[in-house]
């Protein structure tokens, strides 16, 4: 028997399928506020891909999206 013969798989919705993880984990990436072009890479698929199947976890994302524009602008927070 191998090793992975000994461990059992919980019984989560998260363990389903991997690629429920990876989307899981994609979509945190993301709303965390890593920029599409970094999830990407890190997924290892091309940022129309990503934004074709994680474009509703970007929701919700404008007062993220407007500080920043602020921020660059001089306008909003500074930042140390």
């Amino acid at each position: 028997m191998g090793v992975m013969c000994r461990f059992n798989v919980a019984a989560t919705p998260l363990a389903t399928r991997p690629y429920d993880l990876r989307h899981a984990a994609v979509s945190t990436w993301l709303n965390g506020g890593v920029p599409p072009t970094k999830v990407a890479e890190w997924a290892g698929r091309s940022v129309d891909v990503l934004l074709q199947v994680h474009a509703k976890c970007l929701d919700g994302q404008d007062q993220i999206a407007q500080r920043h524009v602020q921020t660059t602008l001089g306008r909003g927070p500074k930042r140390e």
